[in-house]
């Protein structure tokens, strides 16, 4: 069986290269199944999105990507600004693969391949799962302000093939430096928070840094949100809390708060690091925030 040509998208150097040296064999799956392709392949960081934009607006209507969760913030920037139709496959192949948790996509990536391309063969339909929106940019899994920011930061500048357990270094190295607390505003409904912050969290999947099971209660498919405020803690403190976090035993630790929200504002006294779907953006100080329910098709 043959199916109706998709545009399959690469980055290479996603999974600190892994990606690269596994597309032979996502080939040779894909063309098992019978799945007509044109590979793209991404060389710089915003080159995946702009071809996403491209093709799509051409007329593309199946997208995959082989890649981690950068890749994916990318396609689906790519998609959404398009403004077109378009479906997204996902073949896990980064680092922390949070976006493949929260959609149930089999971690191994051989067997994503082959679960996916059996789908399109057979004209599957999509499903449709939520995304976030901050300011103009878009995040499937989550976004960040504070502290993981500057944590996926300083794990973006390490190149060492550990995994997920980069971020753990990375975390013990923004420590050492120093962990601020900005002081943020922020506003739903009504008030939420005003003060000083660890980090402010906003979850549509339930992992960040591929370890940390931040939001256990978090759905891309519910039509909502879930905000996680840490208060100012110490390094002591933050050790003792990063096993409750790998395990989603934090929510009821006195520094951590919760609310389950569709739209949010934050507001700093000052530009501040922020990061989307682990991609770090440029300093900002004011953030609109809110979901998108059902906007993305899922292969």
């Amino acid at each position: 069986m043959t199916t109706d040509s998709v545009s399959l998208f690469v980055n290479p150097a996603a999974g600190r290269g892994r990606t690269g040296r596994r597309l032979p064999r996502i080939r040779e799956l894909l063309a098992e199944a019978g799945v007509q392709y044109t590979l793209f392949t991404s060389r710089a960081l915003g080159d995946l999105e702009a071809q996403v934009r491209k093709q799509v607006a051409a007329g593309a209507t199946k997208i995959i990507v082989t890649g981690g969760d950068g890749s994916i913030h990318e396609a689906v920037n790519g998609i959404m600004s398009a403004n077109k139709d378009a479906a997204l496959g996902v073949i896990p192949s980064g680092t922390g693969n949070d976006f493949a948790k929260a959609s149930l996509t089999p971690l191994d990536w051989e067997t994503a391949t082959k679960l996916l391309a059996n789908r399109i063969a057979a004209n599957a339909p999509p499903r449709t799962i939520d995304i976030g929106r901050v300011n103009d940019r878009y995040f499937a899994n989550g976004a960040g302000i504070g502290f993981d920011a500057k944590v996926t930061a300083i794990a973006q500048a390490y190149r060492w093939p550990i995994g997920d357990f980069i971020y753990l270094v990375a975390i013990v190295r923004a420590m050492l430096d120093g962990i601020t607390t900005p002081d943020l505003t922020i506003t739903g409904t009504d008030e939420l928070w005003n003060g000083p912050v660890t980090l402010a969290n906003i979850s549509n999947g339930p992992w960040v840094g591929g370890m940390f099971y931040i939001a256990p209660m978090a759905n891309i498919d519910d039509d909502q949100l879930e905000l996680i405020i840490a208060a100012p803690v110490t390094r002591t403190r933050l050790l003792g809390l990063l096993p409750k976090l790998m395990q989603g035993q934090h929510l009821n630790e006195p520094e951590i708060h919760h609310a389950s929200v569709r739209k949010l504002h934050i507001s700093a006294k000052a530009p501040i690091p922020s990061q989307l779907d682990g991609e770090v953006q440029p300093l900002q100080s004011e953030f609109d925030i809110e979901i998108m329910p059902g906007a993305l098709k899922l292969l």
